[in-house]
């Protein structure tokens, strides 16, 4: 039974980040091609293909570590360090809409920060009942404090 448990709560925490990107990728895609593509670009923003790949890669290491902190038995430090990871995910959420669907980069630069302190306390709170979950998620942090320049250089050029 704890066997089909632990494989029913990978298969969720896997699911639940994969399928938040899947939703806000779905929603933002069409701005891409048109909107996206007329902003005017910092020189070191990488070309387009490369987030699909990079997303989908923390979107998994972001399931691994929630897995790896569901597994452990209920408790109100695991429970925290679960909301933390709910929190992050919904700023996640929010910045794609902001950015792509509503075109709002101003609103979008200040939530990625939001996301950001989110992110550090999720970590902070992984770390402290199974680090290995924090570490797997530092790709994740730097992929965001890269997006956040990224961000304010979007937010600055247009």
């Amino acid at each position: 039974m704890k066997q089909l448990n632990n494989f029913f709560k990978l298969a969720a925490s896997l699911l639940l980040p994969l399928g938040v990107g899947a939703v806000a990728g779905l929603f933002t895609a069409k701005a891409v091609p048109e909107w996206y593509a007329s902003l005017n670009r910092p020189s070191f923003s990488p070309p387009n293909w490369v987030f699909g790949p990079v997303w989908t890669a923390l979107y998994i290491l972001l399931g691994v570590s929630l897995y790896l902190v569901w597994k452990l038995e209920s408790g109100k430090e695991r429970n925290l360090a679960i909301l933390a990871f709910l929190l992050q995910l919904v700023l996640n959420f929010g910045w794609s809409f902001l950015f792509f669907y509503f075109r709002m980069i101003g609103f979008a630069l200040a939530e990625i920060v939001l996301l950001w302190i989110a992110i550090v306390i999720m970590l902070y709170l992984f770390f402290k009942i199974r680090p290995i979950a924090a570490y797997i998620n530092i790709p994740y942090l730097l992929w965001v404090t890269f997006a956040s320049i990224l961000n304010s250089a979007y937010y600055f050029l247009n």
